[in-house]
């Protein structure tokens, strides 16, 4: 084991002996290091005012993402480089072309948030040569200004797109090579072990180590992403003891794509799934565009809203509809799972002590089939379903249903499948009586709850609707012709 973290914070190297297990990203800038051009606004990776830039080695080629500096674990920095909105300009105090472009499109007025916009477009900057607008909306999902109205900074976004050939005197492009070769000399041959406020983080450096570490604590707390867990901790302000990181391990974030399906490691990233899953899945790559910002989308993790086991994470229902099944692994071994089987009660997953989500496997759509996910919430970027439903159908050259499955998250304590339903229009044709008949069945599935984000009538109401429109837009539809829409 070794007893130290180090990444790059900008030009410095940072070696941390102690931390607490907890401690978040955006504390250790502004109080730490007195970096305060990160802010703090909501401190649930929400408005963006503390976005950064995080850059980790991907299979020995240097990748930077913006992330909510105040929801990330100083316990998952190792062996990156974090950059802040100090760092851009150069010495002689001349702006970067991405500032600069903010000053001279008035993408500023009272200027709380523009450090955290600056950064987004600063990260989109250096990874696009020429963003379009629907990429640069993307990139700024994830940032919230209250003054200024987004079109002046879309503006800079584009101003500073067309200056990206000549700005060799950026920080990161000029160093590109020096940075690639620090990281990779800090990366963890040995896991890391570190003490902090009374409590520890552990970084294994395995799946292996990963999985025996688990057996040896009573209750490991496991953080990839930290996009629920950070909220814990901010917002609940709990203590967590011990903490485990698992966000560097590359075996945990491997895709692999078959022609009978796509295996995902509980590890990879929203943004990174995004990716795999738009070409071969388009529906659910729709879907992932509008889970939580950018920042959320590059930190947040499939197998981490599956592990945390929320009725309302939009992933599981658009899941369980295509048939994915779970590989659970410890100490002693593996074991696997159709996904639904996985949710038990609220709260309560079937996953035993010392065991973790290693992969989740998801069967390709036949390429007859028709597969649709609606995600319902108060805005459409950015926020938490009130409900997302999920349909899997395929039918016969006479038009009756040869299967069918429908799953729902935010309709009950768990994500949980309409088998009633599924049974009413199984063998039937599908047609406008059929979904008339069936529509009922959702009463016998489900008894939602009313809470802040809808009431139990309005999402039992709304679920029912949502059959009607997913036979709206299949019936009379051939798959080709939906696939060459959603292309």
């Amino acid at each position: 084991m070794t007893d130290r973290i180090r990444f790059l914070l900008n030009d410095e190297e940072v070696a941390l002996t102690s931390a607490d297990p907890t401690g978040t990203l955006l504390d250790f800038l502004r109080l730490n290091r007195r970096l305060t051009g990160s802010k703090e606004g909501c401190a649930e990776g929400d408005c963006g005012a503390c976005t950064v830039l995080v850059g980790r080695l991907v299979k020995g080629r240097l990748v930077y993402e913006s992330v909510n500096a105040c929801i990330r674990f100083i316990g998952s920095l190792n062996a990156t480089h974090v950059v802040t909105v100090e760092h851009l300009a150069a010495r002689d105090g001349s702006l970067h072309p991405v500032q600069q472009a903010m000053v001279d499109c008035h993408g500023s007025q009272c200027g709380f948030c523009t450090p955290g916009f600056v950064m987004s477009l600063y990260g989109l900057w250096l990874t696009h040569d020429n963003p379009d607008r629907a990429e640069i909306e993307r990139a700024l999902q994830g940032n919230l200004c209250r003054c200024t109205g987004y079109e002046p900074i879309v503006k800079a976004a584009e101003q500073a797109a067309r200056t990206r050939p000549s700005a060799l005197f950026d920080p990161i492009l000029r160093k590109r090579a020096e940075i690639t070769a620090r990281l990779g000399e800090f990366e963890a041959r040995d896991t890391i072990v570190l003490e902090g406020e009374g409590r520890r983080l552990i970084v294994p450096n395995s799946v292996e180590a990963l999985a025996n570490g688990l057996a040896a604590h009573e209750k490991p707390v496991i953080v990839a992403g930290a996009t629920d867990v950070g909220l814990w901790v901010t917002k609940q302000m709990r203590v967590l003891d011990p903490v485990v990181f698992i966000n560097h391990l590359d075996e945990l974030q491997e895709i692999a794509v078959t022609e009978t399906g796509i295996t995902i490691g509980a590890g990879v990233s929203y943004a990174t799934a995004f990716s795999a899953l738009r070409k071969d899945i388009p529906a659910f790559g729709r879907l992932i565009a509008r889970i939580g910002g950018q920042q959320v989308r590059h930190m947040g993790t499939i197998g981490g809203n599956i592990a945390n086991g929320s009725p309302i994470g939009d992933t599981p229902p658009a899941l369980i509809a295509l048939g994915a099944s779970l590989t659970l692994r410890s100490a002693a071994g593996r074991r696997d799972m159709p996904l639904e089987d996985y949710f038990i009660d609220y709260g309560k997953q079937d996953r035993q002590k010392g065991e973790f989500v290693e992969a989740i496997h998801v069967p390709r759509p036949a390429p007859d089939s028709h597969f649709a996910i609606y995600k319902i919430s108060k805005r459409r970027d950015e926020d938490i379903s009130a409900l997302c439903g999920a349909f899997h159908l395929e039918l016969d050259a006479a038009n009756t249903v040869t299967h069918i499955r429908i799953a729902f998250g935010g309709m009950a304590g768990t994500p949980k499948r309409a088998r009633a339903v599924e049974a009413a229009l199984y063998g039937q044709t599908w047609s406008e009586e059929a979904i008339a008949a069936a529509r009922p069945a959702f009463d016998r599935d489900y008894q939602p709850l009313t809470d802040w984000r809808a009431t139990a009538q309005y999402r039992q109401l709304t679920a029912k609707n949502l059959l009607t429109r997913f036979f709206l837009e299949t019936a009379g539809t051939s798959p080709q012709l939906q696939r060459f829409e959603e292309a």
